[in-house]
């Protein structure tokens, strides 16, 4: 329901303490009779409730003597529309507003909330930063050069996610986002009315009202869009799959992009991408079975990855999944963060880029916790025998690439290095130590090939990749190691 909004119970709290013990304005509620022609002087209060902490409110519909004469639903319309636009085109940055008409009162009011701005302070458009307002004594006034450097350093920068990727009216909501599917991955019942099921996307920073409409956030789109094209300038959000004929370019065999969101169509694409994969005849139960050569676990965390880490800045390319006949390859628009060093990829704690986005897509099962997808999709890399992956950072991509099966003796000496890295790097997440036993192991190498397993953890050493775990045992045959950075 409408008044469940938690912002109206304590707007109705404010406009009782503002009658007692005698009728006065507060900081956080300015009474109104009627939206005036001074724009003005509107669009100063709008700044002044922006920049204080918690928002504040406007009621409609009282005299300045504090006599509650109410007003018509017309009227209210017109105060919300006026509103409207004077939060989005006379400050800056742009405001948005909710608001209640409380028609169960003798004198219907209308309650108008301008929250608390991310970005301060919020100062007159077209004009400098000192034209900044702020509440003190039931009034408005400008804000001092000391207040406008502490708003500032309160201030932080609207992410990506929170920014509006369409406006549409309340009832259109379902048109554009697939409600169902995304409660679905919530485990959160799908709400049995229009108001319930907003309030619960407001919380999830899917949606965010405005006026009289609401606005699809960029995370709603991204997130739970039904068609990533209905939204304007989202043309390289879907993500592609290609599978080729050879090893190369030179021929396609399919092609397919994926227009839903990448939370509500994530399984659909995992499993279409599955379908498209080369597969091995193995006997399981008694029986003959085709299975595709990569884990599934693999593909899952490395798609997951690439979508959740992608940089929307980086619009000249999409998220890409290209099958070739030999390797699997998978990229993301942007480069990693600077914070996040290639070689630190196992055991890490990223920094990520969209933190709203990662956070939601948790919460919906998609991906794991931070940083240990990527372990999880080595560890099946190894369990399979696979060649390990190799990533590639920049410029503006980054690229993970999956190998077919591949014996020693067809790997490169970097894929060599890579396998013994990685290897080392997942025994220490598992709080073991390699040894020339488990990469023998890692390699398919019989006990006879030990030799051959030297030379690579030697070269591995060399490269400064990998150290001893124990510099004072001399006995080679028992020696463990641990990664460079441990």
């Amino acid at each position: 329901m409408e008044n469940q909004k938690s912002w109206i119970l304590i707007a109705k709290k404010y406009l009782v303490a503002s009658f007692n013990p005698v009728a006065h304005e507060l900081n956080e509620l300015d009474w109104k009779l009627s939206l005036s022609e001074d724009k003005n002087k509107f669009s100063q209060h709008i700044s002044a409730f922006a920049n204080q902490k918690g928002g504040g409110f406007f009621v409609f519909g009282i005299t300045p003597e504090g006599n509650e004469v109410g007003i018509t639903s017309d009227e209210g319309q017109e105060i919300i529309r006026k509103l409207s636009n004077l939060a989005r085109e006379s400050v800056e940055p742009p405001q948005k507003i909710d608001h209640f008409f409380d028609d169960s009162r003798q004198n219907p009011l209308l309650f108008i909330h301008i929250p608390e701005s991310i970005q301060k302070p919020v100062h007159m458009r077209g004009k400098g930063i000192e034209f900044s307002y702020l509440r003190s004594g039931g009034q408005t006034r400008k804000m001092s050069l000391q207040e406008i450097a502490n708003a500032v350093l309160n201030s932080r920068q609207v992410r990506f996610e929170e920014l509006e990727a369409l406006a549409c009216s309340q009832n259109k909501i379902k048109d554009f986002l697939d409600c169902a599917s995304l409660f679905n991955l919530l485990n959160i019942p799908l709400p049995d009315s229009p108001e319930s099921m907003i309030d619960h996307l407001i919380n999830q920073k899917i949606l965010y009202r405005n006026g009289g409409q609401c606005s699809v956030t960029n995370l709603g789109a991204i997130v739970a869009a039904k068609d990533l094209r209905q939204f304007p300038g989202k043309e390289r959000l879907p993500v592609r799959v290609i599978k080729y004929r050879g090893a190369s370019k030179l021929e396609t065999e399919g092609e397919k992009e994926f227009y839903q969101g990448y939370g509500v169509g994530f399984q659909t694409m995992i499993r279409y991408i599955m379908e498209q994969l080369p597969t091995s005849e193995v006997i399981q139960d008694a029986l003959r079975k085709n299975v595709p050569v990569y884990p599934e676990i693999t593909i899952r965390e490395l798609v997951a990855n690439a979508l959740i880490h992608r940089d929307f800045t980086v619009t000249s390319t999409s998220p890409m999944v290209e099958i070739y006949s030999d390797r699997m390859e998978i990229t993301s628009p942007g480069e990693l963060l600077p914070s996040v060093g290639i070689d630190r990829i196992i055991d890490s704690a990223p920094e990520s880029r969209n933190e709203i986005f990662a956070g939601l897509m948790r919460r919906m099962g998609i991906c794991e916790e931070r940083g240990s997808g990527i372990d999880k999709a080595l560890f099946a890399v190894e369990f399979y025998g696979l060649p390990p992956i190799d990533f590639i950072n920049g410029p503006n991509v980054f690229k993970a690439i999956v190998y077919h099966p591949k014996k020693f003796k067809q790997m490169s000496q970097k894929e060599r290095l890579n396998a013994c890295y990685q290897h080392c790097c997942l025994k220490w997440v598992s709080r073991d130590f390699m040894t020339n036993t488990s990469f023998r192991k890692r390699l398919g190498l019989n006990d006879e090939q030990y030799v051959v397993s030297w030379r690579v953890i030697d070269s591995c050493i060399e490269a400064g990749l990998i150290k001893s775990a124990d510099i004072n045992n001399k006995a080679r045959k028992y020696a463990k190691y641990i990664p460079s950075w441990a």
